[in-house]
């Protein structure tokens, strides 16, 4: 078979496949890139010396048995048989559920997650988002410190463990989106340096110096991040990618990325008749992300909406420090503005950035299903100090009305696995790294960094004690017995109306009206015929919703319809959806 890789500065390269060495031709038609022939088949170990130095796994490493270190292995996708008749699933109308596969199940692995996906199926959800499964370090960890960005973490399962759950997945009518990590690679284990310049030290990020975007050699680096992102979609028949921090991506080219990216993957939609989509994590707050290409934009199909988020964390807990500190002076307000405008900080001032932030959305051009909203996510509950969920910091009436807003909102509503049944158990931040300076630096870093805040450092889980990822898997005997039965029960309610009501899928950011009391605590809002009403107060509240006749479509307490005066009483920290006809 045809081996190839990319050494621009190499003098000389050598493949070693299964205990033969060869040396490599340069390329005549490609500047930089080395050839060569040698007998392999699925399953042969190989990688590459370069000017007789180590042998290195191939940066294009579709498999890496024995970790990030260790040699690449061939693999032969044709050999994957596949059995779900799949032609895909949009994202308009989708409820994504992000799932962190070695914690949705005490296993940890991809068979594991796959035998509980009827239950996301019978819940309502239409697409599990994964968090990266790319290669890192050790068993364990979040998956954003990965490296080799065509491989699949081989204590997952490798890449026909994955295979196996997006099959099970499709088969069940679940369409799955990836979570990949183009700004930054792990520092264990990434050797791409050694090959190119897949860095520049022209720009630097949170993590350190950037991702080669727009330096000398960024033709190749760009090429390498868009062909692994397609070989996800194509090879392994992923549905969408999630983007992580689009915003650390450092672009100064004439065409941005991102937008030869939308391009590269609308094209393969169109080649494989599969509608295939982007959301990108952006702290930007910048239309353009999600402006589609010919109107000027960037062409990512979606984004995370952090806004919604942070207005209604505010209004449910009160939290003020840090970014919250925007949201909390009237959460209510913050929640309306999300809920009709897509974003809080549309050119506003932002006192934690110390400057103003955002511009608008056009709301009659920018389609609703284009912004994710949730209350709960990887990052807003693993960045705690103790990784405590928002079932652990408000009442389950506060969680009812937390789940009515973001499974009726306009957005594209994500839940964060477990808050369907207000899990107990926390998520917190956990690695395994193996290089123990590297560990060392990572445990007293995490500490240091909350003990800034006020936290003891004996509070503050230790990543690299397996205890920290362990306490972090789901325990799947919660959502049996109260009150996480009764929780389960609500989300599957409220998803049933949200797939019976046309109107709260209607894509018109426009249309939405809201109406709250901040000092009352209550909020409600208008989408189309649907009325959606929270009472976040621990007493009663009266709110105004017209004399329309009505029926209840959910409720978390029983709730009489509004009498002739049109008011609807509410108890307290509860949840309505009704229907006026």
């Amino acid at each position: 078979m045809q081996f190839e890789v990319w050494a621009p500065q190499a003098g000389r390269v050598t493949l070693r496949c299964d205990g033969v060495t060869r040396a490599l031709e340069r390329d005549p038609e490609r500047e930089g890139w080395w050839r060569g022939e040698a007998e392999a088949h699925d399953g042969s170990r190989y990688g590459f010396a370069l000017d007789d130095g180590p042998v290195l796994p191939d940066p294009r490493s579709r498999r890496q048995p024995d970790g990030p270190d260790g040699l690449s292995a061939v693999v032969d996708h044709d050999r994957f048989e596949w059995s779900a008749e799949w032609t895909g699933r949009p994202l308009p109308g989708a409820v994504l559920y992000e799932m962190h596969v070695g914690t949705y199940t005490p296993e940890g692995t991809f068979d594991a997650a796959a035998e509980r996906l009827g239950h996301l199926a019978d819940l309502g959800v239409t697409h599990v988002e994964l968090m990266p499964v790319c290669p890192f370090p050790g068993r364990h960890g979040w998956g954003y410190e990965g490296v080799s960005l065509w491989a699949v973490h081989e204590p997952y399962g490798g890449p026909e463990g994955l295979k196996r759950f997006v099959d099970r997945a499709h088969g069940l009518g679940l369409g799955v989106v990836l979570d990949v990590v183009h700004n930054h690679l792990g520092p264990s284990g990434n050797y791409l340096p050694q090959f190119g310049p897949y860095f520049t030290d022209t720009h630097h990020t949170p993590w350190g110096v950037a991702v080669n975007l727009d330096a000398p050699g960024s033709d190749e680096v760009r090429a390498y991040l868009v062909d692994s992102a397609l070989a996800w979609l194509r090879d392994h028949r992923i549905d969408g990618l999630r983007l992580d921090a689009v915003h650390a991506l450092v672009d100064t080219r004439a065409r941005h990325f991102l937008e030869e990216l939308s391009q590269a993957v609308d094209e393969l939609a169109a080649d494989t008749g599969r509608p295939l989509f982007l959301i990108a994590e952006s702290d930007l707050n910048d239309p353009r992300v999600i402006t589609p290409r010919d109107r000027g934009g960037l062409g990512i199909h979606a984004q995370w909406n952090d806004d919604f988020h942070h207005a209604l964390h505010t209004a449910l807990t009160g939290d003020s420090q840090g970014y919250y500190a925007d949201f909390a002076r009237a959460p209510l307000a913050a929640v309306a503005k999300t809920l009709t405008g897509g974003f809080f900080h549309d050119g506003t001032y932002s006192s934690f950035r110390g400057r103003s932030h955002g511009r608008p959305l056009d709301r009659t051009r920018v389609a609703a299903h284009r912004l994710l909203g949730y209350s709960q996510t990887h990052d807003q509950v693993g960045n705690r100090a103790q990784g405590d969920r928002l079932s652990a910091l408000v009442s389950p009436g506060l969680l009812a009305c937390a789940a009515a807003l973001t499974l009726t909102a306009p957005f594209t509503p994500m839940l964060f696995m477990g808050e369907e049944w207000a899990a107990g158990t926390p998520w917190q931040f956990f690695t395994d790294h193996t290089d123990p300076e590297l560990a060392k630096a990572v445990s007293q870093g995490r500490r240091r960094e909350f003990a800034a805040h006020g936290w003891a450092e004996q509070d503050v889980p230790d990543p690299q004690d397996p205890a920290t990822r362990d306490r972090s898997c789901l325990d799947w005997s919660e959502p049996e017995r109260e009150p996480h039965a009764r929780m389960l029960a609500w989300y599957g309610q409220l998803l049933a109306v949200r797939r019976e009501q046309p109107d709260l899928t209607d894509p018109d950011l426009a249309d939405t009206k809201v109406a709250y009391d901040e000092d009352r605590r209550w909020l409600a809002f208008r989408r189309g015929d649907v009325r959606v009403a929270v009472n976040l107060g621990a007493e009663p509240a009266d709110i105004p919703l017209g004399s329309r006749e009505a029926r209840v479509l959910a409720a978390w307490e029983p709730v009489d319809v509004p009498g002739a005066d049109g008011l609807l009483r509410l108890p307290g920290e509860s949840a309505v959806v009704l229907l006026q006809e």
